[in-house]
C-alpha cells in the first residue's frame, strides 16, 4: 500500500488558493482513477483505490497546513507503513507556475506543511513539487501563496492537474523521471 497526501487548508474559502494545489492534485487523481468516496479519517479526508494494481490511500489533512504531519503520521502508523510509502503533493514557490519536479527527501525550504510532516515522520519520503511561481519579492509571498489562482491561470491549472493524474501510475511504479517527463510532454501538447 502507498499513501499519496495532498497538502492544503480545509474549507471553501481556501479552495482555489495556490497553497491548496496539493489538495487539487489528489482530488483529480481520485476522480480520474475512480477512487472510493472521500471519508473522514486520520484527521482529514481519505479515499481508497487502486492505480496500476497497487492499493493506494489518498489523504487530505484537515489539520490546516502547519499541522499536516499529524494527519499523515496517523495514516502511516495505522497501516504500519514507513515514510518510503509516502508521496506528498504540494505547492512550490521556487518552481515556475505549472511545472512539476519530484525529489526524495531533503529540507522543507520554508514550507510549513513539509516542516510539519518532517517533524512527525522524518524527511525520507517522496515529494511532488507543483510550481506556483514566486511573486518576485519576499514581502509578497504570503499574499501570493494564500491568493487564488487567477482566472487566466485556470486552464493551465486544469491541464497540469489532469496530466499529474493521468501519469500517476509512474509514481506508483517508482519511476519518478518518467512521471516528470510524461507530465511535461502532456503539457507541451495541450
Amino acid at each position: 500500500m502507498l499513501v499519496f497526501a495532498g497538502l492544503g487548508n480545509p474549507g471553501a474559502a481556501y479552495a482555489l488558493h495556490r497553497h491548496n494545489i496539493g489538495f487539487m492534485a489528489v482530488d483529480t487523481i481520485a476522480e480520474v482513477h475512480r477512487f472510493d468516496p472521500w471519508r473522514i479519517r486520520f484527521q482529514g479526508w481519505a479515499a481508497e483505490g487502486r492505480i496500476g494494481g497497487e492499493k493506494l490511500l489518498l489523504l487530505k489533512p484537515a489539520t490546516f497546513m502547519n499541522e499536516s504531519g499529524r494527519s499523515v503520521g496517523e495514516a502511516l502508523r495505522f497501516y504500519k507503513l514507513g515514510p518510503e510509502a509516502l508521496t506528498v503533493f504540494y505547492d512550490e514557490l521556487d518552481l515556475a507556475p505549472f511545472k512539476v519536479r519530484v525529489k526524495f527527501a531533503g529540507g522543507a525550504a520554508g514550507h510549513n506543511g513539509i516542516r510539519s510532516i518532517d517533524s512527525h515522520i522524518g524527511p525520507d519520503y517522496r515529494r511532488v513539487r507543483l510550481g506556483i511561481g514566486h511573486p518576485g519579492h519576499k514581502d509578497r509571498v504570503t499574499g501570493h501563496v494564500l491568493g487564488n489562482f487567477a482566472k487566466a491561470e485556470h486552464d493551465d491549472l486544469a491541464d497540469l492537474l489532469g496530466a499529474v493524474a493521468a501519469e500517476a501510475e509512474w509514481l506508483v511504479k517508482g519511476d519518478d523521471a518518467r512521471f516528470v517527463n510524461d507530465v511535461a510532454l502532456r503539457l507541451t501538447n495541450e
